[in-house]
């Protein structure tokens, strides 16, 4: 079968592998769309730690149950439409043991630690499995991503008592804003792209920051009385979002972190405790988030073509991330539809 394979930096080439062979319990799916996520991205630049190369990348998925082993239940079937959950969770770290397997001590994400799913076919756990007749392999793609933003609003406590701002309108940051704005919060949603911030507007935010062009301070003031807001989501993983997130939330506030920062960040602590600030890191998402998210997806209100920057074929792959590094910040998500 056709994988796709990142070589080493900023070198990608199709191999063949392998048909997976099912063992007990599991299922085999053939690969619709996959989309490429930052870390990705990351991995085709040479940026990614977690990544030992070569690897096959991919972990947002929509596919089609193609066969099913012995031990899988009723529920699945042959020909349906799915995604898979991509995490793995050993069962006995601290993680797991508090009912948190989303952020297991020895997680495996497929495309990371583990070959992916850029290929025509892979064999999982039946467990890991989501089937829905009523949502499309396209519409499966975008499932993962957004459910990242899910559940980072779910660490939040958000209610709709709350004024959220969610910094960074990438797929993750936009599956917040959706989330947060479900929840009844009133939603800031801030970007240096106008574009990303006009189609967050359209997924709920009822107020938009340019970072690049604004003063994001005084804005935060002006929209929330003087208070600041009561929630930060960061969803872009740099230095001045973090800083920001930190001096912008009100006091006894909450401030979630999303976003990988590649470098150290220094902070001025007295914020931490003078506004007695609740910091919560949010990683991958749990089985109810990806619920949520099909959820709302079969609403049939998500503007899902204006998500998608772009479709290739396996063929076109080194030329989708390329195009993505070029100008990352015009980029939703990009498929790749085998």
């Amino acid at each position: 079968m056709k994988a796709i394979t990142i070589l080493e930096e900023n070198k990608l080439a199709i191999v063949e592998r392998e048909k997976p062979i099912l063992k007990q319990g599991e299922v085999l799916v053939k690969i619709k769309y996959v989309g490429f996520c930052g870390s990705d991205l990351n991995t085709f630049l040479g940026k990614n730690p977690m990544v030992k190369l070569p690897v096959i990348p991919g972990h947002e998925i929509g596919a089609i149950v193609e066969a099913i082993a012995e031990g899988v239940p009723e529920n699945i079937q042959r020909g349906m439409a799915c995604t898979v959950n991509p995490y793995t969770n050993c069962g006995y770290c601290s993680s797991c043991r508090n009912g948190r397997p989303n952020a297991c001590q020895f997680n495996q994400t497929l495309g990371v630690q583990r070959d992916g799913a850029m290929c025509e076919y892979i064999a999982v756990p039946w467990q890991k499995v989501i089937v829905d007749k009523d949502i499309t392999y396209k519409n499966f793609a975008l499932v993962e991503p957004m459910s990242v933003g899910f559940h980072a609003v779910s660490r939040a406590q958000v209610t709709d008592l709350d004024i959220v701002l969610v910094i960074g309108c990438g797929m993750i940051g936009i599956g917040a804003i959706v989330r947060a704005a479900i929840r009844g919060a009133r939603v800031v949603a801030m970007d240096m792209d106008d574009n990303k911030l006009s189609l967050a507007k359209q997924l709920g935010a009822v107020y938009t920051i340019n970072s690049k062009t604004e003063d994001v301070h005084n804005r935060l003031q002006e929209i929330t009385n003087n208070t600041g807001p009561d929630v930060v989501i960061e969803a872009v993983g740099v230095p001045i979002t973090y800083q920001t997130a930190i001096n912008e939330v009100a006091f006894t506030g909450r401030v979630v972190c999303i976003g990988y920062a590649k470098t150290e960040i220094a902070f001025h602590t007295k914020y931490f405790v003078q506004k007695e600030i609740d910091i919560r890191g949010s990683r991958n998402a749990m089985p109810e988030d990806f619920r949520a998210v099909i959820e709302y997806m079969k609403r049939g209100i998500c503007p899902v073509d204006e998500l998608i920057s772009g479709i290739y074929r396996p063929e076109q792959a080194q030329q989708a991330l390329q195009y993505w590094a070029e100008d990352p910040g015009k980029v939703f998500r990009v498929l790749i539809e085998f």
